[in-house]
């Protein structure tokens, strides 16, 4: 599939257009209740987000073959209040319903937090699955990490895809055995502004010795000090001191981006705060990428067998004959 057509829901700054649009996708509609991140978005895609989703009218909104969502995480988060779908946010999940009974994209790729998977004894993550096949989706979901798939950053969330077609046999991303070091994510220079006080830095290293350098040192809500050769998750609404260089100085606007995937052409249109708080939000671009990628892989090649209209797929233990669906077994009708 060499070119498709998307929508970005929830679509922040653009991490899943970014890794859509590296795969050949073209967008024709976003949406994003931030102004700010709206900014950002038309500034580097040159696509107005429209507000609200839940004042689009759904027949307004072009077909397409792949929809995207970043759906709010702060009902599941191990950060929120957890009360899922008690939430109003939680109860956007159902916004994404809307559009997928009148569009019925062919493919579907969804985004939330690690919690997701494990909120309310996975009742949560149960009813999603649940609604989504009622649509007609054959679907499938895992905990991935942004660390295993070439970034410096622990960062575990919870990935749902969907096929119309139920021949497609899907393949999660092989995983990367070795992520970017963050000497090519940290600036050689910064300002001064980003350096933390004297007593911050004094108080830390009292409590911790760093076994890497370079690395980042993370203080949890109990403060706790560890450090490693790579980032914990970015959070958006984390206090300036979360995260710092070497126990000594926050990251700057361009390493929180470069730690989501996004390259140095991304313009930084908004304020350090607002760009902090976008990037917390982002979804890690090569995570996603790799993920839509093995989507339209499945989707391709389900599609050509079906075209053929000579072989379907059986479970074949050892065996693989006629089409070789992504090395699953399939039979002669």
């Amino acid at each position: 599939m060499n070119s498709f057509k998307f929508i970005d829901l929830f679509s922040g700054i653009g991490g899943f257009h970014q890794a859509a649009a590296s795969n050949g996708g073209v967008c024709l509609f976003a949406s994003e209740i931030d102004s700010a991140a709206k900014v950002a978005y038309e500034a580097n895609y040159g696509v107005k987000p429209h507000g609200d989703i839940t004042k689009i009218d759904v027949s307004s909104i072009p077909d397409h073959d792949l929809l995207c969502a970043g759906f709010p995480c702060q009902p599941f988060s191990i950060i929120g209040n957890r009360q899922g779908f008690d939430d109003i946010r939680g109860t956007l999940f159902f916004e994404i319903v809307k559009i997928l009974e009148s569009k019925k994209p062919p493919m579907i790729v969804l985004e939330n937090v690690k919690q997701l998977a494990t909120h309310d004894s996975k009742r949560t993550i149960t009813k999603i699955i649940e609604t989504l096949r009622s649509l007609g989706y054959k679907t499938e979901w895992k905990v991935l990490n942004a660390l295993d798939y070439g970034l410096p950053q622990k960062r575990e969330r919870t990935l749902i895809v969907g096929f119309l077609n139920h021949d497609a046999v899907f393949k999660w991303p092989e995983k990367i055995k070795k992520y970017k070091p963050l000497s090519e994510i940290l600036e050689q220079t910064i300002d001064e502004k980003h350096l933390a006080s004297q007593r911050i830095v004094e108080k830390r290293q009292a409590q911790h010795t760093a076994k890497y350098h370079p690395s980042i040192w993370h203080e949890n809500k109990s403060g706790h000090i560890s450090s490693y050769p790579f980032s914990c998750a970015l959070r958006a609404g984390a206090s300036y001191n979360y995260l710092l260089v070497n126990g000594e100085r926050r990251l700057t606007p361009r390493e929180m981006l470069r730690l989501q995937g996004f390259s140095d052409n991304f313009k930084i249109v908004c304020t350090d705060s607002q760009t902090r708080k976008q990037a917390g939000n982002a979804v890690p671009v090569p995570m996603i990428e790799a993920v839509i990628k093995e989507v339209l892989n499945a989707a391709t090649e389900a599609a050509r067998c079906k075209a053929q209209k000579k072989y379907r797929t059986v479970p074949v233990r050892g065996l693989t004959e006629g089409c070789n669906l992504r090395g699953q077994s399939v039979a002669y009708i």
